[in-house]
């Protein structure tokens, strides 16, 4: 007994970078996303959301099993492929960096209000609100880029094992208990669908971050060679790493999905935006279905994943950018000071983003949200481009390689079609 329990524990304390990027995952596209999806259409977005995280998995998969068989991260292989695509790369994850950031940044702003219930001070003007949020995501994202800097890998990767685990629980137990409880239609509620063009825009959000955006595939992959540093962790628990991360974060967007759709739809409730309003919104289902002496407890929990999100981007963001210039540059290995100057930019310039939406979490959130999924086909490109010719490549990938790379695109295109005013 005692060599089972030492195997399973060695098993735990070889992942990271899988858990990692679960803690990266598990933030907008669940906790707001997911659940306004099943609180808005019910069941109707399911098949969404399976599709998505089924379509981006290859890509998610390449920053592991790529990395695992080079012995070096994405971003080193697109360099290899030629300058041009490190370019391409470096010049997104720039922008998309601080895009990102400033986002899970502001959420994380708008959840510790609600913890410190600022957003039921009648008294606050929405101008006084805005400028609250702001300060808020100002000590959220010092704070973090202070953890970075003085707590470095390690911190990320013991933390993430712990707030992925407690949310998970949480909201698992939440949905069970709601299965359980019934919850009667509103009179005269009227089912709304998805399937219409209004409702473009808040499916491309949904799969904007769902399970995350493609470049944390890249990030992902310098993680890998991060905790390989660390430690050799032999390829078959890196892989298992991955797939439990990435499996986890799947079954929870339908889970959370599913908390939305037994909770909220069809009780007449106006759902609130992504914004700070729609996270008390958030905390009151928990509450309800387990009992109010939970809110406190799920909001705290809540805000640690959230926070979790913000320190894992702020790092895996900084880390590749760091990584595409040495590259551009053909430097020797990143050091520690150029990584942290990175890393204050990369706050920096998310600051001034929350400043000019002036806390407006749900304009943030859909901006984000929607430019991770028109951006999806390249990054799905730039990783599959690595390993096409890979002769060990199984052709069930391959495959569903080439169908997520279609998929992304033709709903790319059909968006900015729709964005065009064609088809209004």
């Amino acid at each position: 007994m005692e060599k089972r329990h030492t195997s399973w524990y060695s098993k735990f304390k070889a992942f990271g970078p899988g858990i990692l990027m679960a803690s990266a995952a598990i933030g907008g596209s669940h906790i707001v996303a997911s659940t306004q999806a099943g609180a808005l259409y019910g069941w109707q977005l399911a098949i969404i959301v399976i599709l998505v995280n089924i379509f981006k998995y290859p890509f998610f998969r390449f920053g592991t099993q790529y990395t695992l068989e080079r012995k070096h991260s994405l971003i080193e292989g697109y360099g290899e492929k030629g300058e041009i695509y490190l370019w391409v790369f470096f010049i997104m994850n720039i922008f998309s960096g601080v895009i990102n950031v400033a986002a899970v940044g502001i959420l994380t702003a708008a959840i510790l209000a609600n913890i410190l219930k600022l957003t039921v001070l009648s008294t606050l003007t929405p101008a006084a609100m805005a400028s609250m949020i702001n300060m808020l995501t100002t000590i959220v994202l010092v704070g973090s880029l202070a953890m970075m800097v003085f707590g470095g890998y390690k911190l990320l990767d013991s933390s993430s094992k712990f707030i992925v685990i407690s949310l998970t629980v949480a909201t698992v137990v939440a949905v069970i208990i709601a299965l359980f409880k019934q919850h009667p239609m509103a009179p005269g509620f009227v089912v709304q669908s998805p399937w219409k063009l209004t409702a473009l825009p808040f499916i491309v959000s949904l799969m904007g971050w769902m399970p995350a955006p493609i470049e944390i595939s890249a990030i992902n992959s310098m993680w890998t060679v991060e905790k390989q540093q660390e430690m050799r962790v032999p390829r078959k628990i890196a892989m298992l790493d991955f797939n439990v991360g990435y499996y986890v974060t799947t079954i929870l967007a339908f889970v959370f999905l599913a908390l939305g759709a037994l909770i909220q739809y069809g009780t007449g409730t106006a759902i609130k935006g992504a914004s700070a309003a729609y996270i008390a919104q958030f905390i009151k289902m928990y509450s309800s279905v387990i009992g109010s002496w939970s809110g406190l407890l799920i909001a705290f929990i809540a805000f640690m994943c959230i926070f979790g999100t913000t320190i894992t981007v702020v790092d895996g963001y900084s880390r590749a950018n760091a990584e595409c210039l040495r590259l551009i540059m053909k430097k020797g290995e990143v050091k520690t000071s150029h990584f942290n100057i990175w890393m204050t930019v990369t706050v920096a310039i998310a600051m001034i983003i929350v400043f000019f939406f002036a806390g407006n979490v749900a304009a943030m959130m859909n901006f984000a949200m929607i430019f991770s999924f028109v951006s999806a086909p390249v990054y799905s490109y730039l990783n599959f481009s690595l390993v096409k010719d890979n002769s060990r490549l199984p052709v069930w990938l391959w495959f569903l390689s080439v169908a997520g790379i279609i998929y992304l695109t033709g709903f790319t295109l059909f968006f900015l079609v729709y964005l065009s005013g064609i088809l209004k």
